[in-house]
């Protein structure tokens, strides 16, 4: 693959398997917050975003690197996710086939539920690269399908509200759809790849726990798929 890889991920904790296996990393460079590093894994250099949390920082994090890299980049959304479906496990890893905002809601003007007016309904994870993924999964246990974004740490009471109103969706972030929005507004290539981190638990004990092995899978999978493209 010639473009660039941009990986981007929320948190220091979601960098650092990144980080751990590249034989080289350059001093960081902030670009409107955000913390890019060039990382040479495998003899391939690919760029490690810091995006921060939250839809906001991911839609400016990729948007900034469309800004330096160009519209031809790959943006991989990488890192944790809360599992939201029957039969999701702590340890799977989601390849997201459609990302949804699950905090939009302009049904009101005729929209579907999850749509942003004057965008799809959902945003389509790029199929060339969802099959290098699925291809390279190894000894991980890796799921296809929706992945739901929105501004809340979902728990309990709100995963039983989007299990309703998104039956489709396998697990749910604070980021991608976000950065999916932004990647189809510039006609750049997008994949997010989550590693799941807990289950939507009452309170965020479960996902303290987990982070860090979410985080090595997710990254474990988005490298193997990009050697494999």
């Amino acid at each position: 693959m010639s473009a660039v890889a941009v990986i981007l991920v929320a948190m220091d904790e979601e960098a650092a398997p990144f980080v751990a296996v590249a034989s080289e990393v350059s001093d960081p460079m902030t670009i409107g917050g955000a913390e890019h590093r060039a990382a040479v894994v495998d003899g391939r250099t690919h760029v490690l975003v810091r995006t921060g949390i939250g839809m906001v920082n991911g839609a400016a994090a990729a948007a900034g690197a469309i800004g330096r890299y160009g519209d031809d980049v790959v943006l991989i959304s990488a890192g944790s996710a809360g599992g939201l479906a029957a039969g999701v496990n702590v340890g799977d890893v989601i390849v997201g086939d459609s990302l949804v905002n699950v905090s939009a809601d302009a049904r009101a003007f005729g929209y579907e539920l999850g749509q942003v007016p004057g965008m799809p309904a959902a945003y389509e994870g790029d199929g060339e690269l969802r099959q290098a993924l699925l291809g390279a999964a190894g000894d991980l246990t890796v799921r296809e399908g929706g992945i739901g974004s929105g501004e809340r740490f979902v728990t309990a009471d709100l995963a039983q509200e989007l299990r309703a109103d998104f039956p489709r969706l396998l697990a749910v972030d604070m980021e991608s759809a976000a950065i999916a929005q932004v990647a189809h507004t510039h006609g750049a290539r997008f994949v997010s790849v989550r590693g799941v981190s807990d289950l939507c638990a009452p309170d965020g004990t479960e996902f303290l726990t987990h982070v860090d092995d979410a985080a090595d899978r997710s990254a474990r999978l988005v490298l193997a798929g990009l050697a494999a493209v």
